[in-house]
């Protein structure tokens, strides 16, 4: 159950005018309840985590039984939100979001103390612009069609961005007028550690004397109604002195255009998406990748997700095909236990894990199976 907090009033008798009895006097009427009485800041989160056993960690093809760090059903968090009633149908808005390591409690996101979200901006009934570090539109794109989301085998293994689809220093609009949804984000500079995950940039921007380092722009238009939903997402990164991938460069760039759907058979939905990638960089790659999946709950508590993706390299004999199976028993609205089952077949030198933050021998192929139990709060 959230919880919320709101503001206590606190009020002071004012003695002699003196400053000091001002100072109080100002404090005691900001924080007063009238003042206050239209803030609420709610504490939200959640915990996952299992047990997984992996073929082929390594060169040799052992197998590993570990307890996963990055995610499980859903990566674990704990966060922060709040809004306060401006009038006329406008608020003010905040999220501080952390993500949590459960099997060592670490910090996430490169031990960021708010390493998921962290903005302030202000909204009304359909639109909001959010100002810091925050989720962009390739990452709100795939919410509906990707029906495994950051699962421990998802599509994230493919391509660890999606999941980790956030942009520091940024800039954010979304607007939903009845069933169109149009976003927008533009940061300075989009990651500014080399150690915040997997998608990982080190590409802090905001350099003196070069307007492109570093710099990001996404894009979202999309339709949605009960029946079904499809969306145009965009997404361009230049790169930057220093920056990982071979973006070492800011005339270099890594630009990805996602089309993506779903559509709802009574209560089974099925979702399915492209993801076209071009890095220009002083080694250029095209890459396309595919998914197909379905979400069909046998009854309430009991829900089947179903997907296969592939990923090709253009122009090589490198790809990777995942299959991934999930089974979630819900013993409450807060509380569930599932079990994952994953496979991918690497081609080439294609060398990608079946499972978020694993290793795979090159060439090799891989099963993983997880079992774990996921709270929210």
């Amino acid at each position: 159950m959230k919880k919320s907090v709101r503001a206590a009033g606190v009020t002071r008798a004012c003695g002699a005018m003196t400053a000091l009895g001002a100072v109080a006097g100002i404090a005691g009427a900001l924080l007063s309840p009238s003042a206050m009485a239209q803030s609420q800041v709610t504490i939200y989160g959640l915990i996952d985590t299992g047990v997984e056993y992996v073929t082929h960690a390594n060169a040799a093809g052992n197998s590993v039984v570990k307890m996963p760090s990055l995610t499980g059903s859903f990566p674990s968090r704990i966060g922060f939100k709040g809004t306060e009633d401006l009038g006329g149908g406008l608020q003010a808005m905040f999220v501080l979001e952390a993500g949590m390591a459960v099997d060592t409690g670490g910090m996430g996101q490169g031990n960021r103390l708010f390493g998921r979200q962290s903005y302030v901006g202000l909204k009304n009934a359909t639109q909001s612009v959010m100002l810091g570090r925050q989720v962009n539109m390739t990452y709100l794109s795939t919410l509906k069609s990707d029906v495994m989301g950051p699962n421990i085998h998802s599509i994230g293994n493919l391509d660890a961005y999606l999941p980790n689809a956030r942009s520091d220093n940024a800039i954010g609009y979304l607007g939903t007028f009845s069933d169109v949804t149009v976003g927008a984000t533009y940061s300075f500079g989009r990651d500014a550690t080399a150690a915040g995950g997997p998608a990982s940039t080190n590409c802090a921007g905001e350099t003196a004397g070069d307007s492109k380092a570093c710099r990001q722009y996404t894009g979202l238009l999309g339709y949605d109604n009960k029946s079904f939903g499809v969306n145009l997402a965009y997404d361009k990164l230049n790169g930057g002195p220093n920056a990982l991938l071979g973006l070492n460069n800011s005339s270099y760039t890594d630009t990805r255009i996602g089309l993506h759907g779903y559509f709802m058979l009574s209560d089974a939905r099925i979702g399915l998406g492209v993801l076209d990638r071009k890095t220009q960089t002083a080694t250029k790659s095209d890459s396309d990748l595919y998914y197909l999946g379905l979400s069909y709950p046998f009854t309430v508590a009991l829900v089947l997700d179903t997907q296969i993706s592939r990923l090709k390299f253009k122009g090589t004999a490198n790809s990777a095909t995942l299959s991934v199976a999930r089974l979630t028993y819900n013993l409450s609205k807060r509380t569930a236990l599932y079990t994952s089952l994953g496979y991918i077949k690497n081609s080439g030198t294609s060398a990608i894990a079946v499972d978020a933050g694993g290793t795979v021998g090159t060439g090799m192929n891989q099963l993983g199976v997880m079992t774990g139990i996921r709270h929210t709060f």
